[in-house]
């Protein structure tokens, strides 16, 4: 009777460890797909971030160079001067959701793109007012418009790289090498 007894509880006990087994390595699959979707959702937020970033900061830089264009041809109109705001809003808002997003090495390119924007943006400003600060012209905001492309770049080289879609290949000067696309 123990023989038998002991052989019952072996069978039952060996069906529930079997049991347990198969539950731990469900969790663990479970946990593991969790995380790949994780992943998958972060990677795919911050691809859509970049993707606006790198649009509205472009665009803000056109907006830039079409208004220095205007601003020398003509008096500026509100038609101008509220393209020129839409553009540097937008651009606020992506960069905003980019210091929540990004990492470090593409919020450092960013930022180095969002003050050369607001410098300049001050620049074309002051300029269009009359009223612009000592050395300020419309020769030397619009040599400051065009160095943001660089920047632009070396943001977008590094947004890339964060997402794994090309290597950091970086210059002698220490900078990312722009791309060719």
């Amino acid at each position: 009777m123990i023989i038998a007894v002991a052989g019952v509880a072996g069978t039952l006990g060996g069906a529930l460890l079997t049991q347990r087994g198969s539950e731990r390595a469900k969790r663990r699959e479970i946990e593991l797909v969790r995380n790949h979707e994780e992943v998958r959702e972060n990677r795919s937020l911050r691809r859509t971030c970049y993707v606006e970033l790198n649009r509205d900061a472009r665009q803000f830089t056109t907006a830039l160079n079409r208004h220095l264009h205007v601003m020398r041809e003509r008096d500026v109109a509100e038609g101008d001067t509220d393209a020129l705001e839409e553009a540097k809003n937008a651009h606020r808002d992506r960069y905003s959701e980019a210091q929540m997003i990004a990492p470090e090495e593409v919020l450092a390119r960013a930022s180095v793109v969002n003050q050369a924007l607001n410098k300049v943006y001050g620049q074309v400003k002051r300029l269009e007012r009359g009223a612009p600060e000592p050395g300020e012209t419309m020769e030397t905001a619009a040599q400051a418009q065009y160095a943001v492309w660089e920047m632009l770049q070396a943001m977008r080289a590094a947004m890339r790289h964060d997402l794994g879609v090309s290597p950091a290949e970086v210059s002698q000067q220490g900078r990312t090498a722009p791309s060719t696309q």
